[in-house]
């Protein structure tokens, strides 16, 4: 089955570009991201905090068994409604260090809606690790979650 979650990682390069289109306005697929609640719901994890502001940051955390699993934090540079969120993105007791993520929503029609994200880190080296991870699989499934979860809201 074709992954509907795009994931582009060009040689020599220190980034990776998602691309996914869903079947959902805009202003959902952006509630998405910035509703705690809805959040936790498709991606699965705890929401700690969520500031989503200048300056602000974030908290998730993921348990089994009573013992976290993961756990990531960063902080929001740039949060404009409907339209971007740029952040940092730390996954604790791993050795990645920090990542910067660029997050851009698009209205393609009333009803559909395009997600782009910029993940740059510190190396090639980094990303190529980060690739050999079932990163792709997670991303897909969690946005096949979204799309889901949120179609409800319709």
């Amino acid at each position: 089955m074709e992954q509907k979650t795009k994931i582009k990682a060009e040689d020599g390069k220190q980034e990776i570009l998602i691309t996914r289109e869903f079947d959902l306005p805009l202003e959902l697929l952006f509630k998405a991201y910035e509703e705690p609640d809805l959040f936790e719901q498709w991606m699965g994890t705890k929401v700690i905090k969520m500031e989503n502001k200048k300056h602000g940051s974030y908290v998730f955390e993921t348990s089994h068994n009573g013992n976290v699993v993961f756990r990531a934090n960063g902080t929001i540079h740039e949060f404009v409604h409907n339209q971007k969120i740029t952040r940092t993105f730390e996954m604790e007791n791993t050795p990645f260090p920090v990542q910067l993520e660029y997050l851009e929503f698009e209205k393609l029609t009333d009803d559909t809606s395009r997600l782009t994200m910029q993940i740059v880190f510190k190396s090639n080296d980094f990303r190529d690790q980060m690739l050999k991870l079932p990163f792709a699989q997670g991303i897909n499934m969690a946005h096949n979650r979204l799309q889901d979860i949120v179609n409800l809201l319709k």
